[in-house]
């Protein structure tokens, strides 16, 4: 019983120390968004976007309202948004997002977590053809929704694919189509629980265990750095 108990409070701990990363990169999503286009998310996509995610993750309604008026001040800090490509060990394919506020700080991080693990920094736009950039928005299947009634509603609107599983349904599209999918969803009072931009590789590569153990040391530290937004590999 013991040690079910320890078990069980490692896990929660562990998810602890993932929601303290987690909220932060939720906030400056949030910031970025306000700073391109307005506090208000009825006017702004990109901050219903990311405050639909943050909810999405269960960010407390106060952290998600004072993000917003943070960023609205006059001393919010101002994020650039950057990517870069490696290539980390075993030849797997990483693809990092990054908004920070010191881009000196960030690339020497990231640099060195590759380097570390016996990989590199790979020229931009080196591993772009490897991976497909989708927009991706995931909802809860509603009673009685008929699958394939939506997927030809959704053409127009730039959907490329539909899939499902028991309770979520997930639809994939070209990112440019995402505004538009987006306004699509909305307009059908779809209750849409998370929406993003991902990578999806053209060409998934798979890994034994022992390989994807070391790999999976090296996009920890990655995804732990606070200038991370997002990781995509080709895993498969």
């Amino acid at each position: 019983m013991g040690r079910a108990f320890e078990y069980r409070r490692a896990a929660k701990e562990a998810r602890w120390d993932k929601m303290s990363k987690l909220f932060p990169k939720l906030s400056k999503a949030i910031t970025i968004a306000v700073k391109e286009g307005g506090p208000e998310p009825e006017m702004n996509a990109k901050l219903r976007t990311a405050i639909q995610n943050a909810k999405a993750q269960n960010m407390p309604k106060d952290n998600i309202e004072n993000a917003i008026k943070r960023a609205s001040g006059s001393d919010a800090a101002d994020y650039s948004e950057i990517t870069y490509e490696g290539k980390g060990p075993h030849g797997v394919l990483v693809f990092v997002e990054c908004a920070t506020d010191n881009t000196t700080r960030t690339v020497a991080n990231v640099k060195s977590y590759f380097n570390k693990a016996g990989g590199g920094i790979a020229p931009n736009g080196s591993l772009e053809f490897m991976f497909s950039r989708k927009a991706v928005f995931e909802f809860e299947k509603p009673e009685g929704m008929d699958l394939e009634e939506l997927e030809l509603e959704l053409i127009d609107a730039g959907l490329e694919e539909i899939e499902s599983n028991q309770e979520m349904v997930y639809l994939y599209a070209d990112y440019t189509n995402f505004g538009t999918l987006s306004k699509a969803l909305e307009e059908k009072e779809i209750d849409v629980k998370k929406a993003n931009l991902q990578r999806i590789p053209t060409s998934p590569v798979e890994f034994t265990d022992e390989q994807m153990e070391e790999i999976e040391k090296m996009l920890d530290k990655i995804e732990d750095d606070d200038d991370v937004q997002a990781v995509f590999t080709n895993i498969a």
